[in-house]
C-alpha cells in the first residue's frame, strides 16, 4: 500500500522538513492579518485577506502557503474588495500556536523557541509578512509655515499598525535583527523614516504590488 504523504505532512509532529523562508514570511502574514478556524473532522482552515489592489501580494501568501504546507491545497475566494487566501490541514495549530478565541490583540502573542529561531534567521521576510498584511511603504507630505514662507517636502517611510503590543514588539526585534532605526509613532504604530532605514528596509520589503 502506498503511503498517503498527509498523515506525515507536519514539521512539528513527523519531522518533515520546514522551509525557514517561507513559514517566516507566512508566519509575518498570520500575525498582521490572518485567521485560523477550526472546521470539521478536526481540520483547520488557515486564511490570510489580501486587497485586490495588490495582486502580486495574493500571490507571493498563496506561495508561502504551499512551501510551509506542500501536501495541503491552496485556494482562493473572491471577497468584497480583497481575495480570501486558504488552505485546510490538520495541522496548522501546530505550526501557528499563537492561535487561539478572540482577537490577537487581546490575548497574549509569544513565539514558541523554534519559531523564534526561524524568525532569527529570516527576520527580513518575517517583516515583509507584517508590513505587506498590516503596513505600507507610502510618501509623507510635510508642510510647515515659516517666518521666510511657506516649506513642502515629502519622504518615503514604512508604518506599521498593530492593536497588539506583543506583535508591534516583535516586529521591532527583527527590525534591530536587520539594523533597521525604528521608533514607535504612535501607541499601536511602528515607524522607520530615516532615509538610510528606509532603504535598508527596502532591500527586504518594498511597496506592496
Amino acid at each position: 500500500m502506498t503511503p498517503n504523504p498527509r498523515r506525515h505532512s507536519c514539521p512539528r509532529c513527523h519531522g518533515r522538513d520546514l522551509d525557514g523562508d517561507a513559514y517566516a514570511h507566512l508566519l509575518g502574514l498570520y500575525l498582521g492579518d490572518g485567521h485560523l478556524v477550526r472546521c470539521r473532522k478536526q481540520v483547520f482552515q488557515l486564511s490570510l485577506f489580501c486587497g485586490d489592489t495588490w495582486p502580486g501580494l495574493i500571490d507571493e501568501a498563496a506561495a508561502a502557503m504551499a512551501r510551509v504546507m506542500p501536501t495541503s491545497s491552496v485556494s482562493r475566494r473572491q471577497r468584497i474588495g480583497c481575495t480570501e487566501v486558504k488552505s485546510y490541514a490538520k495541522h496548522w495549530p501546530c505550526l501557528f500556536p499563537q492561535h487561539g478565541p478572540g482577537a490577537k490583540h487581546r490575548r497574549a502573542i509569544r513565539l514558541a523557541d523554534w519559531q523564534q529561531e526561524i524568525v532569527s534567521a529570516h527576520p527580513g521576510r518575517f517583516v515583509r509578512g507584517l508590513m505587506h498584511s498590516d503596513g505600507y511603504r507610502g510618501i509623507n507630505h510635510i508642510r510647515r509655515v515659516l517666518p521666510s514662507g511657506e516649506r513642502r517636502y515629502a519622504y518615503p517611510r514604512y508604518l506599521f499598525k498593530n492593536e497588539s503590543a506583543d506583535i508591534l514588539a516583535l516586529c521591532g526585534e527583527a527590525l534591530d535583527l536587520l539594523d533597521v532605526a525604528w521608533r514607535y509613532n504612535k501607541r499601536n504604530e511602528i515607524s522607520v523614516a530615516r532615509g538610510e532605514a528606509v532603504e535598508r528596509l527596502d532591500e527586504f520589503v518594498g511597496p506592496k504590488y
